[in-house]
């Protein structure tokens, strides 16, 4: 089989240069190396590698140029594989990335400390694995339970939000789960002050704890 073609991103030269001739000797084939996001996607024009590793920040801002040649490269080359190489948790920008499914790599630098898996989680993106580093897995999962505004629900509030969310009225939800229409009153009132929905229109109150139990899904 042919060796797959590499184009390697990042503004340290120092780092760049490392990983370009770890690649070379570990069977890939690096065709270009860039120091910022423009010359990233005109390698990618150029040589259409089968790979690109790619830093997060790059000049000139040091923003998200590197992830939005990322994003783009994902949309006009679909085949081919991304790696990011970050120095930061960034649990957003991860997300973005992603989303693009197949042939995805997320790592942190300074956890890269064997070489050989590093070059291993390499040949595998390439391949079409997706792989995201442990801290961000935890970053993600910790994220989750801090952002999920259902998390205080009880099991009979979280019963009874999801027939809100299939339309029933409380008398329909009393029906539905054998109680009477008070107590559903009492477990809406408590569904909307556990999901700190302000004092407005109860109908639109209704509406907006339905959009969080589907945004939640």
């Amino acid at each position: 089989m042919s060796a797959v073609r590499v184009v390697v991103a990042d503004d340290d030269v120092l780092l760049r240069e490392g990983l370009a001739s770890l690649l070379d000797r570990s069977g890939f084939e690096v065709v270009g190396q860039a120091g910022n996001a423009v010359e990233l996607l005109d390698m990618v024009r150029q040589h259409q590698p089968g790979l690109v590793l790619t830093d997060i920040r790059m000049p000139p801002s040091h923003d998200t140029e590197g992830l939005d040649a990322a994003k783009t490269i994902r949309e006009q080359w679909p085949e081919i594989a991304i790696l990011v190489l970050s120095a930061h948790v960034d649990v957003e920008h991860a997300m973005e990335l992603l989303a693009g499914g197949h042939s995805i790599g997320y790592l942190l630098k300074s956890r890269i400390t064997n070489v050989d898996d590093f070059v291993e989680t390499v040949g595998r993106i390439a391949g079409g694995a997706s792989v995201v580093d442990p801290a961000l897995v935890q970053e993600l999962v910790s994220a989750r339970r801090r952002d999920d505004p259902l998390e205080a629900l009880s099991t009979r509030e979280r019963e009874v939000l999801t027939l809100m969310a299939e339309g029933l009225s409380n008398s329909g939800i009393a029906g539905r789960i054998w109680v009477t229409e008070g107590t559903v009153e009492k477990h809406v009132r408590a569904i909307l002050t556990k999901l700190n929905l302000p004092e407005t229109h109860d109908e639109h109150r209704r509406v907006r704890a339905v959009i969080m139990y589907l945004d939640s899904l």
